[in-house]
């Protein structure tokens, strides 16, 4: 299964995607790059040290120049705005954010050409992401990384 299809379904199953939020609210860890660990896990791959740094590499240029600066902007239109309608408001965030969607889909497809071969079963998604997680940020966030394990589909 292609990474993007897998990842939306993983998204949609109960509790993964209020992990994934917390995860990238609370803990400054990247969505995708995370969901993207779901997955290798999932297919039975193993990326490298190497392969887990150039993800988090691609995520970081990625997010940094397109993902942050429309969740940003996202985010500023979800209040209403004084002598602004609310209609056009929303029309515009609502863009915005299939934007914001879009620009993840492609890092999606990024990191799914960084992934190996699958190279045996399924492996624990803890494992894969508290290495990605371990890479991305200073601290690793164990628990809530455990929470979204709990969660992803097996």
């Amino acid at each position: 299964m292609r990474l993007w299809d897998w990842a939306v379904a993983a998204y949609a199953a109960p509790g993964v995607g209020e992990a994934c939020l917390a995860l990238q609210d609370s803990h400054e860890q990247n969505v995708p790059v995370l969901l993207w660990s779901g997955w290798v896990a999932a297919t039975g791959r193993k990326p490298d040290a190497e392969t887990i740094e150039a993800a988090c590499d691609t995520a970081r240029a990625w997010d940094s120049v397109v993902v942050a600066p429309l969740r940003s902007i996202r985010r500023t239109l979800k209040a209403p705005v004084p002598d602004i309608d609310n209609g056009p408001r929303e029309a515009v965030r609502n863009r915005i954010k299939a934007l914001e969607l879009e620009a993840e889909r492609h890092l999606l497809e990024a990191l799914e050409a960084l992934a190996p071969a699958p190279a045996g079963p399924p492996r624990p998604a803890i494992d894969a992401l508290v290495a990605t997680a371990r890479v991305w940020a200073n601290v690793t966030p164990r628990p809530a990384l455990i929470r979204l394990a709990d969660a992803l589909p097996t």
